[in-house]
């Protein structure tokens, strides 16, 4: 079992900042990776970031690319979403998950095992 926590979501201006967080437990957490993902209002859940088991390799959505960058804290147990230049079509609920079975970092949502509760980012323009 691996339980995530986000914060750091909330409402802010078309251009601003907003760093999430994602808190993990219970599993060793150097032994998967983690994802970001978003659900906008009537969307579907897209994949955001992804981040391997050590950070040594990531990805990002080209919707993202450029404008935001995720990172992990294998000591502190965390994986953080930068979001920079922020876009009113970022708004969403953004959630973290855990892939525990995959070897190399994926976008597709099936892959994720775990996911967290979801937090709510809002850009207003």
């Amino acid at each position: 079992q691996v339980q995530l926590v986000e914060s750091g979501g909330g409402l802010v201006q078309a251009g601003g900042s907003l760093r999430l967080s994602c808190a993990a437990s219970g599993r060793t957490f150097t032994r998967y990776a983690m994802g970001w993902f978003r659900q906008g209002p009537g969307k579907e859940r897209e994949f955001v970031a992804a981040i391997s088991r050590s950070g040594g390799a990531t990805s990002y959505a080209d919707s993202v690319k450029g404008r935001f960058t995720v990172s992990r804290d294998n000591a502190k147990n965390t994986v953080d979403l930068q979001m920079n230049s922020l876009k009113p079509e970022d708004t969403a609920v953004y959630y973290c998950a855990a892939d525990i079975r995959s070897l190399t970092i994926t976008p597709r949502v099936s892959a994720y095992d775990y996911w967290g509760q979801g937090t709510q980012v809002t850009v207003s323009s």
